[in-house]
């Protein structure tokens, strides 16, 4: 009887603070609808992807009333896509304080994997932070020899790839662009090349590789409180550990580096990320811990948009030939054997076809890193409590009717104009009014986003003119059910074409002239 009795207890107890996890705060707005918990739990059970989640329970409650309470992460939070909402949120850092996972969830792997960093930081550590590394991650001559030859690389590999697979099937192409996308980014930021694409058994990548399947688990990431016990689940013991493997190995692979410049007093134009983070430490102005942290940030963030934007740059236009002719007609015509900067960004559709993958693509589609500092009126309209944190749906916003008409969730990329310039302005002016939000905007919009810009222009010029493709016919589109967009597990059939204007050898690619498109976006 005792023992009944016991369980009882034990199955109530269990069952308050299940209730006390999931249940509303009474001070969140009332007025705003109230997404239901199971949404969030979705990808737990159900294969669906984030934009049919989002068509199916957000799309009309977040339109109608341009924000919702979401649950998320093992809290509540206010969930954003109106224009005037994120402008408010986007400039008043003061007021909607970022706070990444080491301030939200400061005992779990996330927090373990990416620190205090450039991104996640707040006052006067991040400014201390952005005035070390933004000169690296923002100056206007990036080296575009890296770029060239690790793209024809690319093009060799997928080849090669589908040289090997049954007639008419597609070759898997993610593992290809990973490889593709560390590369480019030590060699850019870190002053390495890690040899991804020329190693098949790189243990850079398979490591990486490792945690983004063991870490992004959707359990855990809504009920990241698991974190806390390791010992009841072995995952997360794991998950640690190979976080740990990662951050030793990168910082090894880095100390052990051939220096080319790191050891200078004064910083100069060819000076990368890595040339001053090591130079803060020598001088005492970051700890190791800091000095750790913002280099494993800088691995992850640098190849991470590039990543997925290709991955949604293969499906998009694998299957609008359309779209892939005109570009390729595009890029022949310049006539250029190996792009520069000044090549790639006067090319207008080529540079629409970028900014429209941005926009129905967005590689970070849903955040939410910003906490209340205190009572405040986002938009002068929905009261937040303080230490209620604040995010948006980038999805969402890109292709809300309101923001951008009936065909907003067509691939479109004739909706920027027809001059290069043209195309910049609207994307500053979007950007501004927070119709456009790929790179989030304002003071703490990313600082890469120009180099991203620049690296997808000369990738997609040597793609679209060394192969055609199309979208394997047995793959059907499956978006991830939260977090990253990116179509999953996609399948691309690869035909070699004659390359006219090609240099015979890969490493004679010219050197970049301008990083920037446009100004300051």
């Amino acid at each position: 009887m005792a023992f009944v009795t016991a369980v009882k207890l034990g199955i109530c107890c269990l069952g308050l603070l299940l209730w006390w996890k999931i249940h509303v705060p009474s001070n969140l707005p009332r007025n705003l609808p109230k997404i239901p918990v199971y949404v969030s739990l979705l990808g737990l059970w159900s294969d669906l992807g984030q934009d049919e989640i989002y068509d199916r329970w957000l799309r009309k409650p977040l339109e109608q009333h341009g924000a919702v309470r979401f649950w998320f992460a093992g809290r509540w939070s206010i969930l954003v896509i109106k224009p005037p909402y994120l402008t408010d949120l986007f400039r008043n850092e003061h007021i909607y304080v970022k706070a990444g996972n080491q301030k939200k969830i400061p005992w779990s792997v996330m927090a373990s994997l990416l620190g205090d960093n450039i991104i996640s930081s707040h006052g006067d550590t991040w400014r201390l932070y952005a005035s070390i590394m933004k000169p690296g991650m923002t100056k206007h001559n990036f080296d575009c020899r890296p770029l060239v030859n690790k793209s024809r690389k690319l093009v060799e590999l997928l080849l090669q790839a589908q040289s090997r697979t049954a007639a008419g099937k597609g070759v898997v192409i993610n593992p290809f662009i990973l490889r593709y996308a560390i590369s480019v980014m030590g060699q850019s930021f870190l002053d390495i090349d890690f040899q991804c694409l020329e190693d098949q058994e790189n243990p850079i990548f398979e490591l990486q590789t490792t945690i983004k399947r063991s870490i992004f688990k959707p359990f855990y990431m809504n009920f990241p409180v698991a974190d806390k016990y390791p010992a009841i689940f072995p995952s997360r013991a794991r998950a640690f550990t190979l976080v740990k493997q990662f951050e030793n190995l990168l910082y090894e692979l880095i100390r052990d580096r051939p220096r080319t410049g790191s050891e200078k007093k004064h910083h100069s134009d060819n000076d990368q990320v890595i040339h001053m983070l090591e130079q803060a430490l020598k001088e005492g102005k970051i700890t190791e811990k800091q000095y750790r942290d913002n280099l494993k940030i800088t691995f992850i963030v640098a190849h991470e948009n590039t990543q997925l934007l290709l991955n949604s740059m293969f499906y998009q236009i694998g299957i609008d030939q359309q779209v892939q002719d005109k570009l390729r007609d595009e890029i022949i015509a310049t006539g250029v054997a190996n792009p520069t900067a000044d090549t790639v960004n006067k090319l207008p559709y080529l540079t629409s076809v970028i900014y429209e993958l941005l926009r129905l693509y967005p590689p970070i589609s849903q955040l939410t890193n910003r906490v209340a500092e205190s009572d405040a009126l986002l938009g002068d309209t929905v009261p937040v409590p303080a230490n209620t944190y604040v995010g948006w749906n980038a999805y969402g916003v890109h292709t809300s009717f309101a923001n951008w008409g009936p065909n907003a969730k067509d691939f479109i990329p004739e909706r920027w104009g027809l001059k290069v310039e043209e195309m910049q302005r609207k994307f500053r002016r979007d950007t501004i009014r927070g119709t456009f939000i790929p790179f989030n905007a304002h003071t703490r919009k990313c600082l890469g986003q120009a180099f991203v810009l620049l690296q997808m222009k000369i990738a997609v010029f040597e793609l679209v003119r060394s192969m055609r493709w199309k979208v394997d016919p047995g793959y059907k589109l499956k978006l991830p059910g939260a977090g990253v967009l990116a179509p999953v597990g996609c399948r691309i059939v690869f035909e070699e074409i004659e390359v006219r204007g090609q240099v015979s050898e890969a490493g004679s690619a010219d050197s970049g002239v301008s990083l920037y498109d446009g100004g300051d976006l």
